[in-house]
C-alpha cells in the first residue's frame, strides 16, 4: 500500500507510539502495532486497535488519571 500522506512511500508492519488527550488526561501508549511509511514515517493504526486505545483512554479519564504511560498489550 502506498502512503496517503506523502504518496511516495510504501507502508509496512511496524510499531508506533500513540498519544491521546481526552479532557485532562494525556495517555501515551508505546509499541502499538501499526503500518509505517518507509518514506515519511506516517503511522496507520487499524480500527480494532484504535477502538481499544479509545476504550482504555475513556476508562483512565473516568478514573481521574491525568497522565498515563503504558505498553500496548494485545487482547
Amino acid at each position: 500500500m502506498k502512503c496517503v500522506i506523502c504518496t511516495h512511500g510504501d507502508v509496512s508492519p511496524g510499531v508506533a507510539t500513540v498519544t491521546l488527550e481526552r479532557g485532562d488526561l494525556t495517555m501515551v501508549v508505546k509499541h502499538v502495532p501499526a503500518r509505517v511509511c518507509d518514506n515519511c514515517g506516517e503511522e496507520y493504526v487499524d480500527e480494532e486497535t484504535a477502538a481499544k486505545l479509545f476504550r482504555t483512554s475513556d476508562e483512565m479519564a473516568r478514573l481521574g488519571a491525568q497522565v498515563d504511560v503504558r505498553e500496548y498489550k494485545a487482547a
